[in-house]
């Protein structure tokens, strides 16, 4: 009788441990991809807030410096910008500001107003100061326009 000759082959106990490791390895993996999602989720959203808020800022400098009257209307909280072609209105709501068709979801907690230096409630304007905290972080707008003679002269 011929003896039958041995298979080579992986014992029960050697794939079992193989297994274990490819189970905890593949945990591991899911683990570290939550945690990548995490993080992509949160730069997005700071990206997007700050792309919003640049853009807030470069559209009232560019207003600050086109039209030659700026006055903000406390009781309906709207901020106009007056020239002899053309005029523009910012609407001030709790949660966004919408300029024209434009909406910029920025949530400022406080607007200072400011006429040559001195910081005022309503009417006539050359500077404002937006401020937003979020999460222990500020940041604010501050912009400015240089008065021409014809605002000292009404």
């Amino acid at each position: 009788m011929k003896p039958i000759p041995k298979i080579k082959a992986f014992t029960l106990s050697e794939m079992i441990v193989v297994l274990i490791l490819t189970s905890f390895v593949v945990g591991l993996a899911f683990s570290v991809l939550s945690i990548v999602q995490k993080h992509m989720m949160s730069i997005e959203a700071n990206l997007k807030e700050n792309t919003c808020f640049n853009k807030l800022e470069a559209s009232l400098w560019l207003d600050f410096n086109k039209y030659s009257s700026i006055a903000y209307n406390a009781s309906e909280r709207e901020l106009h910008f007056i020239s002899d072609r053309d005029s523009i209105h910012y609407q001030f709501h709790e949660n966004y500001i919408v300029k024209e068709k434009d909406t910029f979801e920025i949530q400022f907690q406080s607007k200072k107003l400011f006429f040559n230096g001195e910081e005022i409630h309503g009417g006539d304007i050359d500077a404002m100061k937006l401020i937003h905290t979020e999460k222990g972080r500020s940041k604010n707008v501050f912009v400015f326009k240089q008065n021409d003679a014809k605002i000292f002269l009404k």
